[in-house]
């Protein structure tokens, strides 16, 4: 219901709009129909193709062929070279013969029984040029499925060859590392299988226990022999080598012989004496050539291995001096020892071929496993290079089999066509208006909407119940006919000043809601809009009015001082020195309050606009003391004041107020200035009564002419209607006044 009065109030306003669309469409319409000649004669050329059954093939290539052949559409039996063929045949433009051509591609369904078919369908101006357009799309299409046909088993071909290669030299790969696998471990997994792997780890395990009894006797040997000659085996070593030496033997027995002649003469000789000397320097000559031939015996005058040689000369001469038995046994430890580290050497190899026994027994299953593995490549492999094989041979076996998947299933045919007669310019014309109409009527809605504005009272309802806004309430649109007041800048305002008017009744109850809503402290209210044309000025011209009628001293401050004054309209004459000294004016109450003389109880203070600084007259301490004074002295104060978003006279008088009122109007208001309104009462924290609707189509029942159950005769939805139909058709009028 809001939606269409929305559109009847847009269709009011733009009423133009529909006239000229329906205007230019008829125009257009006619002058088409007088454009209309008659049609030229019209030939349609009609064949049809379908699948044709498939040969016997004996290669499953070739059947794969075949079904592929089968999945035909639109764009494949379209394809550029079969148009640009026909149309050269036909001395025809391609791109103009597609225009004429219907081509209709029927996929099969199974389950509806529908075979696939192929539709053509071409419209020429001449038989001749439709049968050969008909004809060779027909066979273009058969041909063109049999070149599709073979060029997939050529490509399958292609492929199969490009990838033979790859896959024998995969199979080559596989059976070369198989081979090279059981040429390297093939004997030790046969080992295992057999087992000899076994055997031959038992026998080193018995191979080792006999080489530590051997050791064990031969240790005890070595022991014994190295207790009774008190030497190691390595000493005894040393001592059988130098006491089996002759050149250690003669110098042996010239240091003795030396040493015996030296105790001889010393006897009798002095330390100073030079044979004493000489036998010295000689015993000292013969102990050098001594140890100097015992580290060349003992070092095997490098051939053998040398043991060192240390002490003085006389513990060489003891341990070169072995009597035969001692040197025997010497002989015999050395030869003990000798074999015990030929025992031990034999033992750590036993070892180690112990632990290479079992690494290979354990590395056994790996091997296994690796064998089976590297033989499963080497059978995948060969299982790909059989199947490739196998595609390649049955592909070449079906070149032989690959044809057309398309027959003819109704000949080509060529008929007239019949040709549809001009239009009627009367129907033409019709048809025009009906969519001049369609036009029209959405320009229409389409401009409502660019507006942005409230048309309807349910509209701006719905949108300050969205923003949580109260209502406080609904304000009838005011019939002209009441007294209006007017300045010379066309502003107007409606004061409604007869006692027992109708129209109080919505203000009395405006006046009753903000006592309710603001409690005692709503005493000073002030009025406000969102914009332009919105009836502030009215609204609170006739709230004051409603108030000062309902028994309270009531004050109207008018503080929009970029404006002049409306009091003319309450029948009061303007100061005219109030605008040139206005901060003098509002500092002297008893001249600015001005007493209506028409209405008992209401008093007001006129606007000393316009003036070109009137923020600097509302911050002053005069206009807050008029305020102050007013609370004072009245029971109830309005202030009108301009729009909140305009300019910031209303936040500048925020503090001086107990609340604010916005003022809506259907046709006026915009949702976005509304929206930006009630966004800056909420940032700025300032005390908001809540909104009023101003100018709403709602019936205006006068109580006192009325019997209260009779309603003229009529009964109470038609004087609801005619009341509505009587403002509807008075809101258009109102639009046109300016109340601020």
């Amino acid at each position: 219901m809001s939606f269409v009065k929305r559109y009847l109030i847009a269709l009011g306003k733009y009423k133009w709009i529909p006239v000229a669309s329906i205007a230019t469409t008829t125009t257009i319409a006619g002058l088409l129909s007088l454009a209309q000649t008659e049609p030229a004669p019209q030939f349609q050329g009609r064949g049809a193709l379908t699948l044709s059954q498939p040969s016997a093939t004996f290669s499953e290539t070739g059947s794969q062929i075949q079904q592929a052949g089968q999945q035909l559409t639109r764009e494949v039996l379209l394809a550029d070279n079969i148009i640009e063929a026909t149309a050269q045949r036909a001395a025809l433009d391609p791109e103009a013969m597609v225009r004429k051509l219907q081509v209709a591609v029927q996929q099969p369904n199974p389950e509806e029984e529908t075979p696939f078919l192929v539709g053509i369908n071409y419209v020429s101006g001449t038989p001749e040029e439709a049968t050969i357009v008909v004809e060779m799309l027909m066979e273009s299409m058969i041909e063109q499925s049999r070149i599709i046909n073979s060029q997939r088993l050529v490509s399958r071909i292609e492929e199969i060859q490009k990838r033979l290669p790859d896959v024998t030299q995969e199979l080559r790969a596989a059976e070369g590392k198989l081979q090279n696998y059981n040429r390297r471990e093939e004997a030790d997994i046969l080992a295992a299988r057999s087992g000899s792997l076994v055997g031959a780890l038992a026998g080193a395990k018995e191979q080792q226990r006999q080489i530590r009894l051997t050791l064990e006797g031969v240790s005890a040997q070595i022991g014994s022999l190295e207790s009774r000659l008190g030497l190691t085996a390595d000493q005894a070593y040393v001592s059988s080598a130098l006491s089996a030496d002759p050149i250690i033997a003669n110098l042996r027995a010239q240091i003795y012989q030396t040493e015996s002649q030296l105790n001889i003469l010393s006897r009798d000789l002095r330390a100073e004496h030079p044979e004493i000397i000489a036998l010295r320097n000689q015993l000292n000559a013969h102990n050098d050539l001594l140890r100097q031939r015992a580290n060349e015996v003992v070092g095997g005058n490098g051939v053998t291995a040398s043991i060192a040689v240390s002490g003085t000369a006389p513990l060489l001469r003891q341990n070169s001096s072995l009597d035969p038995t001692r040197q025997q046994l010497a002989n015999t430890l050395v030869s003990l020892q000798t074999q015990k580290d030929t025992l031990e050497q034999q033992y750590q190899a036993a070892l180690q071929t112990e632990q290479q026994l079992r690494g290979e027994y354990a590395s056994i299953p790996n091997k296994q496993l690796e064998q089976q593995r590297l033989a499963q490549e080497a059978a995948l492999k060969k299982s790909l290079y059989d199947r490739i094989q196998a595609a390649l041979i049955d592909a070449q076996a079906a070149e032989a089999e690959t044809s057309t998947s398309l027959q003819v299933a109704r000949p080509f045919s060529v008929e007239p066509m019949e040709v549809a007669a001009p239009i009627n310019p009367i129907v033409f014309m019709l048809g025009g208006s009906g969519l001049g109409l369609l036009v029209g009527g959405a320009l229409v809605f389409l401009f409502s909407m660019l507006e942005g504005r409230f048309y309807t009272k349910e509209e701006i309802q719905e949108a300050l119940r969205q923003q949580g806004a109260p209502i406080l309430e609904m304000l009838p649109l005011v019939d002209m006919r009441l007294p209006v007041g007017m300045e010379d800048d066309g502003r107007t305002v409606a004061v409604i000043t007869e006692e027992g008017s109708p129209y109080l009744n919505a203000y009395e109850r405006l006046r009753s809601t903000l006592r309710r809503v603001g409690g005692k402290g709503a005493k000073v209210v002030l009025v406000t809009s969102s914009g332009a044309q919105e009836g502030k000025t009215h609204c609170a011209y006739n709230l004051a009015i409603a108030s000062a009628r309902a028994g309270k001293r009531t004050a109207l401050i008018e503080a929009d001082l970029r404006k002049p004054s409306l009091i003319e309209s309450l029948g009061v004459a303007p100061d005219i020195g109030a605008t040139l000294e206005p901060l003098q004016y509002y500092g002297s109450t008893s001249d600015c309050i001005r007493l209506v003389p028409s209405l008992e109880n209401l008093y007001i203070v006129p606007s000393t606009g316009p003036q070109r600084q009137p923020a600097a007259i509302l911050e002053s301490s005069e206009l807050k003391h008029l305020l102050e004074e007013c609370r004072g002295r009245f029971d109830f104060v309005v202030v009108d004041s301009p729009s909140i978003l305009r300019y910031n006279d209303a936040v500048l008088l925020e503090p001086m107020v107990d609340g604010f009122i916005v003022v809506t109007r259907p046709g006026q208001t915009k949702e976005s200035l509304l929206s930006e309104t009630l966004e800056v009462v909420s940032e700025n924290q300032i005390p908001f009564f809540g909104a009023v609707i101003n100018g709403a189509d709602i019936p205006v029942i006068d109580d006192f002419n009325s019997d209260h159950d009779d309603f003229g005769g009529l009964d109470e939805d038609e004087f609801l209607e005619g009341v509505a139909g009587a403002s509807g058709g008075a809101y258009n009028e109102f639009q046109e006044l300016t109340p601020l």
